[in-house]
């Protein structure tokens, strides 16, 4: 139903056009895991676009993905509440009414 604003489907897979400015992070990836550096700066930008995914998307994501294991809706807020909590870069705590409207609009 996209005709009807609806997003179907999102996808992870974006190009990272992010310049990784922490070179001593890169160089502690690299070190630690034998990458080179061109592919621990890749893997420092995609845990960094993962991190700032906004809390909506992620709520949405989270919930298309726990209930396709049928899980009930105040499973799934409760679950998705406690989760938000514990991000790197934690998202203000939202109510059950507040995720579902993120849900559902």
């Amino acid at each position: 139903m996209p005709d009807f604003g609806q997003v179907v489907a999102e996808t992870r897979h974006r190009r990272h056009d992010l310049h990784v400015h922490d070179a001593d992070l890169v160089q502690r990836v690299a070190a630690s895991t034998g990458l080179s550096q061109a592919d621990a700066a890749r893997v420092v930008a995609d845990v960094v676009a993962f991190f700032a995914e906004p809390p909506e998307h992620f709520v949405r994501r989270r919930h298309a993905d726990l209930k396709t294991y049928g899980m009930k809706n105040p499973e799934i807020f409760a679950l998705i509440g406690t989760e938000l909590g514990d991000r790197v870069v934690a998202a203000p705590a939202l109510s059950d009414r507040q995720l579902r409207r993120i849900v559902y609009g």
